[in-house]
């Protein structure tokens, strides 16, 4: 894949050559115009006018998404990457919850891809508390994904202080990869929050055993895997490993095969739009059931829905992703 940098000065022209010069993704990181919503609303227009067709990841924050943002979004292929950031007031950090969720509430209202980015001690007063909560709080708005540039960029220092001790920064690091792993390279967004829902615990309670599960499975942070070059196989296994003895401990057994078909069903479905992947997959519940408002809450579908086993086709129609009971 051939790659190709613009600098923000050069972009606005660039967008009438992308289409010529084959670029299918484009990623707009400039924090000039992740703060201007004028310099942000002007690409899109020339990005529906010129390439329509390229897929735009925008670095935004969210003082710039509104509804004519999210209107201008619509009108093309892209995704926004939203910092979720404190601010300090009164020699304290404040996370201001009500504010993002607004914002992820109208990026889910309109059906638009949306991601976060979480950092950890790189500001005075924060702390492993303080971090866990961001990401609970992230897991909860249905994010696509959750970037966490320590884990990938060495530039973007974590710095130990009277909040952050280093075992601290490391403890959050590892929960931060294994996010990565399991929930943005996992494709977990469509189920984590219903699988997770049985077992009682907090996302990043959930996140940190499951770095745990990676330190001995030689598959951390520390061990040089890299969640984003294994195919999504490999991973869906890991997930369902991991899974299934978080089940068994929190004494969930009667739902291990149900919380099996969710995971696999789903999984099918994103390799189809990911990659073109037909494929047979073979549940104990019937698709309909497994991909509708039921699969929500596992307890209530394991008492009200009949098991039946199916032989599931997973196919494209040629406009979208289908199936059919074989």
């Amino acid at each position: 894949m051939k790659e190709y940098k613009f600098k923000a000065e050069e972009l606005e022209a660039q967008i009438s050559h992308l289409t010529e010069k084959g670029i299918t993704e484009l990623s707009v990181t400039d924090e000039k115009v992740s703060r201007d919503k004028n310099k942000l609303l002007r690409l899109m227009k020339l990005v529906a006018q010129h390439a329509p067709q390229v897929f735009v990841s925008f670095l935004a924050e969210a003082s710039v998404i509104d509804r004519e943002v999210i209107a201008a979004a619509s009108n093309i292929f892209c995704s926004f990457d939203i910092p979720l950031v404190c601010t300090e007031k009164g020699g304290h950090l404040l996370f201001d919850k009500k504010f993002y969720a607004n914002k992820a509430r109208l990026l889910n209202e309109a059906g638009l891809v949306f991601g976060f980015h979480l950092t950890y001690a790189t500001v005075p007063g924060d702390s492993q508390k303080l971090f866990m909560e961001r990401l609970d709080f992230a897991v909860q708005q249905y994010p696509n994904h959750i970037d966490f540039p320590q884990t990938e960029n060495e530039e973007v220092e974590a710095k130990v202080s009277g909040t952050f001790s280093a075992a601290d920064i490391r403890y959050c690091r590892d929960t931060a990869f294994a996010c990565r792993t399991f929930y943005t390279a996992g494709r977990a967004v469509p189920w984590f929050l219903s699988i997770l829902k049985p077992l009682r615990i907090y996302p990043s309670r959930f996140f940190s055993d499951f770095a745990e599960w990676q330190r001995v499975n030689n598959c951390s942070y520390k061990s040089g895997f890299v969640p984003e070059a294994e195919n999504h196989k490999s991973i869906e296994k890991m997930q369902l490993l991991f899974l299934d003895e978080k089940y068994e401990e929190k004494h969930c057994h009667n739902l291990i095969t149900l919380m099996h078909d969710i995971v696999v069903i789903n999984g099918a479905m994103s390799r189809l739009a990911g990659e073109g992947e037909e494929s047979e997959i073979e549940t104990s519940y019937h698709p309909d059931d497994l991909l509708g408002p039921e699969a929500c809450d596992l307890t209530a579908f394991a008492e009200d829905v009949c098991m039946e086993q199916c032989r599931v086709k997973i196919f494209s129609n040629g406009e979208y992703p289908d199936y059919e009971i074989k």
